[in-house]
């Protein structure tokens, strides 16, 4: 069997490579390596484990609000808005499981987790995610079908840079470095996002959700004009949703920027399609309690309905499995995934910013 190619923290991947030929082994590849993970019960379902999470979350969250109205009215509060930002997180990783069905053995009961961790906890449309990203899982890092990696005030590919001018095109040029500032913004965004989509819901849906997101606002406003002035609660809401956003982000960048990108059209087989485009990130207890276990994002791309608990079990098997097969496993640490990542962001901006530089010469020269 030909040695796998694993990926390491060296250089950043192509952007895209070409994939592995179709066939009736390269379609069956999968089917061992999902059987290796049952024999390990690995996809079991793990309720003690969840039971735990949840609960511990739930406690430390309602006791982050709590010291908020003990504080009073004091700009000390305000330091109280990274736990409550970072525990606004971790519920969204319990409301991400739900949407994979990795919880419990019920559609009622994934549905009654997404809502409560996703609309009631934080303001955001379970719906709206859970559509978004099961498109991004069917197709990761696919120009045309994922919207992760679709045209907007970011850009991923170089054939997404055409007519971007203006704004739009410095924000290209740039975005490598405007990247992680932009962050700031991405947990008002999500709940904007979420808010706008409810028009595309059934009446059901729009009744349920928007209600508990509505109830989210009320007793989020409310407590904040309760424990603290106007003016220092508004500073709260900022700084509690730039440094949600800043979490989240920091979460999934490194999973799938800067990794290859199949070209429109070529098939792949499900096995390489996820593990060609997802990068795992190493560490220990604490990279990976702060990435949510989600850094084992190539097992998780493989087997979404595998409790997230279970992935760094999975991960030799995974990549022992890779290596029979001689698929490329991408692995780095930390510091080197994000900048791997903002190296391609960099690299796409490249064409915009050596126009931008010839048209600013030519000016000169006029």
């Amino acid at each position: 069997m030909p040695a796998a190619t694993v990926q390491t923290a060296d250089r950043p991947p192509p952007p895209r490579t070409p994939p592995a030929p179709r066939s009736e082994r390269a379609a069956s590849d999968f089917a061992p390596l999902l059987a290796d993970l049952k024999a390990a019960r690995l996809m079991d379902r793990r309720p003690g484990y969840y039971l735990r999470v949840i609960t511990v979350n739930l406690l430390l969250f309602a006791a982050t609000w709590a010291a908020v109205l003990w504080l009073g009215n004091t700009w000390w509060q305000l330091l109280l808005a990274v736990p409550v930002a970072l525990f606004s997180a971790r519920a969204t990783f319990v409301g991400h499981d739900a949407g994979h069905r990795q919880i419990g053995g019920s559609h009622r009961t994934h549905r009654a987790m997404s809502l409560l961790h996703g609309n009631l906890m934080n303001g955001m449309s379970a719906g709206w995610w859970n559509a978004k990203h099961n498109k991004h899982h069917a197709n990761p890092n696919h120009r045309d079908k994922d919207p992760d990696v679709a045209v907007g005030v970011l850009v991923w590919d170089a054939d997404q840079t055409g007519g971007r001018r203006g704004l739009a095109g410095w924000l290209t040029r740039h975005q490598a470095r405007l990247f992680f500032p932009l962050l700031l913004l991405e947990g008002l965004n999500l709940k904007v996002n979420g808010v706008v989509d409810l028009r595309n819901r059934t009446r059901r849906e729009r009744l349920v959700e928007g209600s508990l997101m509505a109830l989210h606002f009320a007793a989020y406003a409310s407590l904040l004009l309760v424990a603290m002035s106007p003016a220092k609660a508004l500073v709260f809401v900022l700084v509690h949703h730039a440094l949600f956003g800043l979490h989240l982000g920091a979460v999934f960048a490194p999973n799938h920027k800067g990794m290859p990108m199949p070209e429109p059209g070529v098939p792949w087989d499900h096995l390489r399609r996820q593990v060609l485009t997802s990068r795992n990130v190493r560490g220990g207890p604490i990279t990976d309690w702060m990435l949510g276990g989600l850094n084992y994002q190539i097992e998780h791309h493989l087997v979404p309905s595998m409790p997230r608990g279970n992935l760094r079990k999975a991960r030799p098997i995974v990549r022992a499995h890779c290596a029979r097969l001689g698929v490329a496993y991408a692995e780095t640490g930390l510091v080197e995934s994000y900048r791997q990542a903002l190296a391609h962001m960099h690299a796409v901006g490249a064409p915009l910013r050596a126009a931008h530089r010839r048209g600013r010469g030519g000016g000169r020269m006029g």
